[in-house]
């Protein structure tokens, strides 16, 4: 967010959480992209601030709970307060448990954390919510990348890397037919909280429907080794398409991730080499 609208958006959650008797003197900002993820004390709450224009708390709000009454390893809602989305200066605010982090050395293993993705499809399997085909932020991001205005530093030869690569992979796994549910959308690390009590999932903002490989596509790869029944040569062509469909992003003139340009360049590298590595007609499959 923009410094300003950051701290309104912060006085926002401290108000919002003083409101509802929680004691809240002070935010720590914990992520700044899109929307700000703080920690408030002495109450010791996550928050989740969004413009009010861009966001989905209430859907996010929804398919946590139910996830969490599934027995899913998902990360709980604040207890002490109603779970509920609030407004307040345009902002929404979601108030949920704060896990202390483990130390480094007790991360998330390749095994634990395909077996929380497994227990969380599994739980995901049983709800019928709204939610939009992985072929629609495929299609978003290459009608992105077309946008000229909206991607103005992006070179012509990149630009029709990322088309194509995103219209016949798009394609050709969206027509692949088989097994399709509700995914989380992007479980990939940042998503992924190493606690005392394993490993939780966060983020339920980006949930569609398709494949399981893609969402293992967003983990690392040895993840994919420990999740059962896996199609290999499916999860191979998803992570090409995330890898397309997350440079795509980078390269906004509007993306705010903290060195955003950065990784947009780096990840054409890596798609270029992971096209390759697949064959030339990686992108026609």
């Amino acid at each position: 967010m923009q410094a300003s609208e950051a701290r309104r958006a912060v006085a926002a959650a401290l108000s919002i959480a003083s409101s509802l008797g929680l004691t809240a003197d002070e935010a720590i900002v914990l992520n700044d992209s899109n929307k700000l993820t703080l920690r408030l004390l002495p109450c010791d709450v996550l928050a989740r601030v969004a413009p009010v224009a861009h966001q989905v708390a209430r859907f996010e709000v929804e398919v946590a709970q139910r996830l969490a009454e599934a027995g899913c390893p998902v990360a709980a809602l604040e207890p002490r307060v109603e779970p509920r989305v609030h407004e307040r200066d345009g902002f929404v605010v979601t108030l949920w448990t704060y896990y202390e982090p483990v130390a480094p050395r007790e991360a998330v293993s390749p095994a634990d954390y395909a077996d929380a993705l497994r227990r969380l499809h599994t739980g995901m399997r049983g709800l019928d919510s709204p939610a939009p085909h992985f072929t629609e932020r495929v299609e978003q991001a290459r009608r992105l990348v077309e946008d000229r205005d909206r991607t103005p530093t992006l070179a012509d030869v990149d630009r029709e890397l990322l088309g194509d690569t995103l219209r016949s992979l798009g394609r050709a796994i969206g027509e692949r037919g088989g097994t399709e549910q509700l995914l989380h959308g992007e479980p990939h690390p940042g998503n992924v909280l190493a606690t005392g009590n394993g490993p939780l999932l966060i983020d339920f903002e980006t949930c569609c429907y398709g494949p399981v490989e893609f969402d293992l596509a967003h983990a690392p790869e040895e993840v994919g080794e420990h999740y059962p029944g896996v199609d290999q040569g499916l999860l191979r062509d998803c992570r090409i398409l995330v890898l397309a469909v997350i440079t795509a992003w980078r390269w906004d003139r509007d993306d705010q991730l903290p060195g955003g340009r950065r990784l947009g360049i780096e990840w054409l590298g890596r798609l270029r080499a992971a096209l390759g590595r697949n064959g030339p007609d990686a992108r026609g499959r």
